[in-house]
This record gives structure tokens, C-alpha cells and sequence, in this order.
């Protein structure tokens, strides 16, 4: 419908609710009145077109498609309690409408009421058996209503109907992964010196396991540095501890020189208005003596994207050592597939403990700078997840203050989620 057109019958729906404001029933043609209205929902005039479908309704109470359409209205508007009401009268005369059905479905889905929709899906299905589209919104209901295994038994009820219905196998393979709580992952980094030292290993193994308490991941670190090798074992902890607020507890032990004898740390995350995050902890490294890093960051989420600065504070005995790191991220389709690039300056040795050799009293006030990119991806199941990075670094020399090198970084990282 041309603009022009549509403000002719705005101005027409006008007119008749003010010629016939005084009357108490609709005195027209249904169907050309039920177009206009529909128009001017379109058309961002929801009140308008809400007023004209209810003047209908006086004189035609059961033209069904109106009232359904009213209800739909209603929804679009949040007012989950209206539209429930339109959508159950029009389905109390007419079970066999499964649009309706749907809709009032999604009415009860998008209310986060998912009981009351799971209700209706079992009303729907007594009229409509087998439908797959009732059936998905069945398994969407039971998934909103901390359900995940029964909604993945609804799907697999779908994909046995028509196993080629890709709507059902897209949310299969999103049910098993929510379902996946338990990963197992591979990382593997070298550095390359533009001066002094042969290339430095750092590998890890890790497993990592989601519960209802927050997640925890016990890591196996082993290092090739100056011609030695060593293993270090690490456990990382995110307890739940309220709406918003979570926590990370570490802790990590060793017998190398390689890596510090003992480790640990605790940082406390707080959800702010405006999609921000901020968090503040410490971690403590423990080799001759024990170093002291106090770190705190602040995150926040627009749209797609993340950006987040961090900062390490180390006191000593010759002054106070910073650092910060600067970071964005660019998400695609969720929190597994992401482009990011960070930039810092500053040395702590606990985000540049792969270099750190065990003399933290001359290396704590060193200089660097870094810039890093990565990007990271999963397989079309979201089972497998894949992840690189390269990191260039211009690092104050460990034994030659003053001076400095060049140090690349390459990173590779796998995944595999399973239940």
C-alpha cells in the first residue's frame, strides 16, 4: 500500500471513530475495515489499529482472524496478559486454528511463562498431532522451563517425523550443546627471541566441567624453557555466588624452576547496569619469596562486541610495577566464534609468566609492550572448538636493563565438548 493511500485511510479510520464514537456498534464493511487496520499495525499506528479492530468486534465478535489478529497486537506490545485473553476466546470457539495456537505459544514463550506455553503445546497437539512445529515450540517450552533433556527428546521426535527438517536438526545440535558440560582441550604455544634464547614451549591439558555451581577446569602445564623441562598443575574455579556476581578461585603447584612452586589467587566479578562488568582480586606467585599482583578490569558488552581493560599493580621493594591490557573482541554467532586484538604495555609476571624465569626481584620494573590477535572458531556442531593467536612483544631484557628483544608468540588451541 503506497504512503499516500495509507494516510488516506488513516484519516478515514478518524473520522468513523469520531462519527461513530456515540455508537456502540460497528456500522461498516468488516473486511475492508480489518485491511485498514492491519495496515496501520504495520505501519508503527498500533493504537490506532488496536481501537479499529475492537470497534469491529462489537458487531462481529467472532470474526476470528480480527480477534486473533488483536491478540498478536498485544503481544507484539508486551501486553502478554490482553493477548492471552483474545487468543484463548478465539480458540475456545475454534480449537482448529493452529496459527492461533502458535501464536498464543509464542505469546506464553515470549511472557517467560514457558509452563503455561507447555500447557498449550499439549492442548495444541490433542488437535494437531505431530506437528512439527508445535513440537519445536513444545521443546523450546520445555528447554525455557530448565528442561534441556526433555526438549532434546521433543526434537528427536521431529528430526524421526522428517528427518529432514533442518530447523530441528540446527536445535538438536544446540540442545546437545548446552547439554555438553564436560570439555577436554589442548593449547600449544612457542616463542620465538629475536636475541639470547632457543624457542620456548608452553603446553597445556586441560578438562573443564560446567555445574550448577559454576564451572571448573583442572589444567596440566608443561613447559620447555633453557634446555629443562617441567610440569605444573593448576585448578581454576568460577563459583555462582548470586544474580550477577560470581567469583575465580585459583590455585597451582609445582617442582620446577620453571614454573613458581605454588600459586594462588581470587578475583570477585560484579554485572553492572548498561551491560558493564568490573572485577578486582589478586593472584600470589611463590618462588625464593612471594610476589603480590593486585589486578582489577572492566568489561562491556555492546551489540557484538566486548572491549575490557585490565590492569596488574605489583608493590616492591624498589617502587610499584604496572601494567594494562587493552582488549576487544568481535562475536559472531556466540561466545565460541570471536575475532579479538589486545594491546598493553607494562610487564607482570603473571600475565608474562611463560617468560618468567624465577628472578622476580630484577624483572618486576622491566619494560614491554605487546599487541595480539587471535580468532576463534567452532565446527558446525559447536562440539569442536578451534582458537590461534599471534602476539608480538618488545620486551626489556631479563640480565641487560635497557636493552630489549623481539618476541613472537604463536598460539594453537582445540576443544571438544561431550555430555
Amino acid at each position: 500500500m503506497s504512503k499516500t493511500i495509507l494516510i488516506f485511510y488513516i484519516v478515514v479510520i478518524f473520522i468513523s471513530l469520531n462519527v461513530f464514537g456515540q455508537q456502540k456498534v460497528f456500522d461498516g464493511n468488516p473486511d475492508t475495515a480489518f485491511e485498514v487496520a492491519r495496515e496501520l499495525a504495520f505501519n508503527k499506528h498500533r493504537k490506532q489499529a488496536q481501537d479499529s479492530l475492537l470497534f469491529i468486534l462489537t458487531k462481529y465478535p467472532n470474526y476470528h482472524d480480527i480477534r486473533a489478529f488483536l491478540a498478536s497486537t498485544y503481544s507484539w506490545d508486551s501486553n502478554y496478559k490482553k493477548a492471552r485473553k483474545e487468543f484463548m476466546y478465539v480458540l475456545n470457539k475454534d480449537p482448529q486454528r493452529k496459527t492461533t495456537w502458535i501464536a498464543a505459544i509464542n505469546n506464553e514463550l515470549w511472557s517467560e511463562s514457558p509452563f503455561k506455553a507447555l500447557e498449550l503445546t499439549t492442548l495444541a497437539l490433542k488437535h494437531f498431532p505431530n506437528n512439527e512445529e508445535i513440537l519445536l515450540l513444545k521443546a523450546k517450552a520445555q528447554q525455557n522451563g530448565k528442561n534441556p533433556e526433555d526438549a532434546l527428546a521433543t526434537v528427536e521426535q521431529v528430526i524421526l517425523l522428517n528427518p529432514s527438517n533442518q530447523k530441528a536438526l540446527d536445535y538438536k545440535n544446540s540442545l546437545i550443546n548446552a547439554l555438553s558440560f564436560n570439555t577436554i582441550g589442548l593449547r600449544a604455544a612457542v616463542d620465538l627471541y629475536s636475541e639470547v634464547f632457543d624457542p620456548m614451549q608452553l603446553h597445556t591439558l586441560k578438562y573443564s566441567r560446567q555445574t550448577k555451581y559454576g564451572s571448573l577446569i583442572a589444567k596440566v602445564n608443561f613447559s620447555r624453557r633453557f634446555q629443562e623441562n617441567g610440569m605444573q598443575f593448576e585448578l581454576d574455579l568460577y563459583p555462582k555466588i548470586a544474580n550477577g556476581l560470581y567469583a575465580y578461585l585459583n590455585v597451582g603447584f609445582a617442582n620446577t624452576f620453571l614454573f613458581p612452586d605454588f600459586r594462588y589467587g581470587a578475583e570477585l566479578y560484579k554485572s553492572l547496569p548498561k551491560s558493564f562488568e568490573i572485577s578486582a582480586g589478586f593472584r600470589a606467585l611463590k618462588y625464593t619469596s612471594t610476589t603480590t599482583i593486585y589486578t582489577g578490569s572492566i568489561g562491556w558488552y555492546t551489540g557484538n562486541s566486548y572491549w575490557a581493560f585490565r590492569t596488574y599493580i605489583t608493590p616492591n621493594d624498589n617502587g610499584i610495577s604496572k601494567s594494562g591490557t587493552l582488549n576487544y573482541r568481535k562475536y559472531r554467532k556466540d561466545a565460541d566464534n570471536y575475532f579479538s586484538v589486545a594491546f598493553g604495555m607494562g610487564y607482570s609476571p603473571e600475565i608474562d609468566r611463560f617468560n618468567f624465569g624465577g628472578n622476580e626481584n630484577v624483572i618486576i620494573n622491566l619494560q614491554s609492550q605487546n599487541l595480539n590477535s587471535g580468532y576463534y572458531f567452532s565446527s558446525k556442531n559447536n562440539k569442536n572448538l578451534w582458537g590461534s593467536r599471534f602476539e608480538i612483544i618488545h620486551q626489556e631484557i631479563t640480565f641487560d636493563p635497557g636493552n630489549y628483544f623481539w618476541i613472537y608468540s604463536f598460539v594453537v588451541s582445540w576443544e571438544v565438548k561431550f555430555r
